[in-house]
């Protein structure tokens, strides 16, 4: 159990590493983090079109969490971690564009006044 949580841990210093490298100098990851409960509200109230999206980020979530993995890390070792693997990849990548969009769709939200169209 304990090699378990030692692989968990590199999993998740791996997904640490690529959400501090940035993608293409976009928003600190700061800024991201900040981001995630208002893009989570935003989608939970249909403001935001996320919905499918951070269901499949919270379900790789959970696959990576998932002590029902046990069996394929024990007994096939670096090969069970493959699927962890390619998990938190996926993962990483996901928050990273889908931050970096929520957070654009944010900008061009406050850019809007309300009222009437413009002709």
């Amino acid at each position: 159990m304990a090699t378990k949580t030692l692989r968990r841990t590199a999993a998740f210093r791996a997904l640490f590493r690529a959400l501090t490298a940035g993608s293409r100098g976009g928003p600190s990851l700061g800024r991201r983090i900040a981001a995630l409960p208002r893009m989570i509200a935003a989608t939970v109230r249909g403001e935001y079109d996320g919905g499918v999206r951070l269901a499949l980020m919270t379900a790789a979530t959970a696959y990576v969490l998932s002590p029902v993995d046990v069996l394929p890390e024990l007994t096939l070792l670096i090969f069970g971690l493959a699927d962890d693997a390619v998990m938190v990849t996926w993962l990483a990548g996901a928050v990273l564009a889908e931050t970096e969009r929520f957070l654009e769709w944010e900008a061009r939200r406050a850019s809007v006044v309300p009222g009437r169209l413009a002709h």
